[in-house]
């Protein structure tokens, strides 16, 4: 699961993108990476393997400036490399974006794209974005990413920076989880609270099909229509292990409560979303085994579960451990 930060306001940007990130490690990554807006210019710099590999490039390189965004990769698409990891850049060197999610259909997007003249750099899903926000640019880049999103099949938390635009982040959520905290005078965003805890307790968890536009002097919210909203921020006492679980008493609650979103996560990207939709009473009854795949105790649970759904429903059912489950 990758994780994001973001980060506009007066400290250097790259000690709360690297901060951040940090926090972020326990979801798992393969590289990380960051991009640094100052006086007009992107400066990025990606590493493979731990953030501790990316603080010791860091700590090299010259990389102020006070607004940009960091990224940790679990590859998806293409190899768990620099030239794949993120922050990818549009074919002019002024735009940045990162992601967490799957995009569908980006071949035929790629395709599209480099037949009118973008150049791509890497094998990422990822790649596609950057490009089609590049190509929708008019000034506005908050508009920008709304017409981008809006030929984009899949899941996708974005956050992305733009030269021109040296006080601004524009982010938005459909299907992955990003949050944005609330500090006067800062703007900060992550895919999960525990990155911006050091900073505030005040955040605002964005909802499906919403874009927003962050800067120091506040926050401004769309939701999939495009009519534009308040965002409601919330207190939360959460300390940073208590924010790992969500607000949830233990990592087992959590779970358990997860379950709709894992599911959706896993099958997105999968299957065509016309899944979203549901099976139809014809693809029901065409189904002619069931496996129950699980670990653990949740194995115990499915064995319960073949014997007492095989005799209810007519068809065969069998419970396996995921290890030793071929698909």
């Amino acid at each position: 699961m990758c994780g994001i930060v973001g980060y506009v306001g007066p400290r250097p940007a790259r000690e709360v993108l690297l901060e951040g990130l940090g926090r972020l490690e326990y979801r798992g990554y393969d590289s990380a990476g960051l991009a640094v807006v100052h006086e007009g210019r992107l400066r990025l710099l990606r590493r493979v393997g731990k953030i501790a590999k990316l603080q010791e490039a860091a700590a090299k390189e010259e990389l102020p400036g006070h607004l940009g965004i960091g990224h940790t990769r679990w590859a998806t698409h293409g190899l768990p490399n620099e030239e794949n990891a993120h922050p990818h850049i549009d074919c002019q060197g002024e735009i940045a974006l990162v992601h967490n999610g799957i995009i569908e259909n980006h071949r035929q997007l790629r395709d599209r794209l480099q037949a009118t003249g973008h150049r791509f750099r890497s094998q990422t899903d990822t790649e596609v974005l950057v490009h089609l926000v590049e190509e929708a640019y008019r000034g506005d880049l908050a508009k920008a990413v709304r017409q981008a999103l809006a030929q984009v099949e899949g899941a996708l938390a974005i956050a992305t920076v733009h030269v021109a635009h040296p006080q601004e982040i524009v982010v938005a959520r459909k299907g992955s989880p990003l949050v944005i905290g609330n500090l006067p005078g800062e703007g900060l965003v992550a895919s999960d609270a525990p990155a911006l805890l050091p900073y505030t307790r005040e955040f605002y968890f964005m909802e499906d099909g919403e874009v927003a536009r962050i800067t120091p002097q506040g926050v401004e919210v769309w939701d999939q229509a495009g009519n534009q909203k308040a965002p409601a921020f919330q207190r939360v006492d959460w300390d940073p292990l208590t924010a790992e679980k969500a607000g949830f008493r233990h990592f087992m609650e959590k779970e358990i409560h997860e379950q709709p979103q894992v599911v959706a996560d896993t099958l997105r990207g999968q299957l065509w979303s016309p899944w979203e939709e549901g099976l139809s009473a014809e693809e029901l009854q065409a189904i002619d085994h069931i496996v129950l795949i699980a670990c653990g105790t949740s194995y115990h649970a499915a064995l319960v579960a073949e014997y007492l759904w095989e005799p209810l429903l007519g068809v065969p059912v069998r419970a396996q451990i995921a290890s030793e489950f071929r698909y």
